[in-house]
């Protein structure tokens, strides 16, 4: 079994950076990919983050590029999202994701492991 523990969210006002925390623990042998999503109320869940563990590719949903930065420390098993420059739509639950065959890292399907989230408000 694997195990993803995230922190790091806040209420913020508009304009403001929040740094998340996932932290991986258990049977993590084989797994490919790290990723973030979130999901508003009424919303899907939608990706906003991805990291192969090799390091080969790095995936931004179009909302968060040049605002947000994803970076793992193997290491330690964890995953960052640094999000900067916060705007309110960007207020939802984000949700730290793991699986070991991922392909698109924007989809939630492709993921088996998931943390319980941790929520983001931004203010206006």
């Amino acid at each position: 079994q694997v195990q993803l523990v995230e922190s790091g969210g806040g209420s913020v006002q508009a304009g403001g950076s929040l740094r998340l925390s996932c932290v991986v623990s258990g049977y993590t042998r084989g797994l490919n990919c790290m990723a973030w999503f979130r999901q508003a109320p009424g919303k899907e869940r939608e990706g906003v983050a991805g990291i192969f563990v090799d390091g080969s590719r790095i995936y931004y949903a179009d909302s968060v590029k040049g605002r947000f930065t994803i970076s793992q420390d193997n290491v330690k098993k964890a995953v960052y999202l640094q999000m900067n420059t916060l705007k309110p739509e960007d207020t939802a639950m984000y949700y730290c994701a793991t699986g070991a065959y991922v392909v698109e890292p924007g989809l939630a399907s492709e993921y088996n492991y998931w943390g319980q989230g941790t929520q983001v408000n931004v203010s206006s």
